[in-house]
């Protein structure tokens, strides 16, 4: 299957040279110039890999590696003009997956995308997926297909419930439409009329006593759709 790489530079002439090339060696690109412009299609586009430069207008890269990889296993690249070791070695310690100095090689950068991808694919094949997910005092047991509180007392949800608070928190911070959402309940596009998401969203807001009039957990991004708001840790 055509693995998908979100390529996130202020340089425009890069990004579009870079969509270009991985394009042709099979990789499906999009770009994105900011911060913001990567959340937003981190949660819509959901790339298997992730090139991100240092040097970017408003939070930096090694700000957005670091709040990314606190939530997040996605494989990160990281670019930068500078050559500087200590750039190097911290954009690792922020989690980066590999370093590439500007300028390089192209061949050299689709080498070592190809051999992140293989090293992330050989990390799911052994990693044990999660049994729970642990997000603001509440735990979402993912065997059980229930929800359970700080005092250990479980809220039983429906099937469509569970599977859309499972969608949200295996990536949180990330938008998703209703058309998204819809598509992973029910597997059709929602209709210009269609209010079942937000009906399930009202719904999973009151089991986790979501203030519905200034929701703090499940927001509401006006004209995109719903985010988890929170951070997400996973447990095996």
């Amino acid at each position: 299957m055509e693995k998908k790489i979100l390529v996130v530079d202020d340089d425009t002439e890069l990004t579009k040279l870079l969509q270009n090339y991985l394009g042709e060696n099979g990789f499906s690109v999009e770009t994105a110039h900011d911060g913001q412009a990567m959340q937003t299609l981190i949660g819509t586009f959901a790339p298997d890999l992730l090139i991100l430069d240092l040097m970017l207008p408003g939070e930096d890269g090694l700000v957005l590696c670091r709040n990314l990889r606190a939530n997040s296993r996605l494989p990160i690249l990281m670019l930068t003009a500078r050559g500087d070791d200590m750039d190097r070695i911290i954009g690792l310690e922020m989690g980066a997956d590999d370093y590439l100095p500007k300028p390089f090689n192209p061949r050299e950068l689709l080498a070592r995308i190809r051999s992140i991808l293989r090293r992330a694919e050989d990390h799911e094949t052994h990693a044990k997926p999660p049994k729970s997910l642990h997000f603001a005092g509440w735990t979402l047991d993912l065997s059980a297909r229930n929800l359970v509180d700080q005092n250990g007392i479980v809220i039983a949800l429906s099937s469509g419930e569970f599977k859309l608070l499972h969608v949200l928190a295996e990536t949180p911070n990330c938008v998703f439409s209703r058309d998204q959402l819809t598509d992973v309940l029910a597997g059709r596009d929602a209709g210009p009329f269609d209010r079942t998401i937000d009906v399930m969203i009202s719904r999973l807001r009151r089991r986790l006593n979501d203030d519905a009039r200034d929701p703090q957990l499940i927001k509401t991004m006006r004209n995109e759709g719903y985010m988890l708001a929170t951070q997400v840790e996973q447990r095996s």
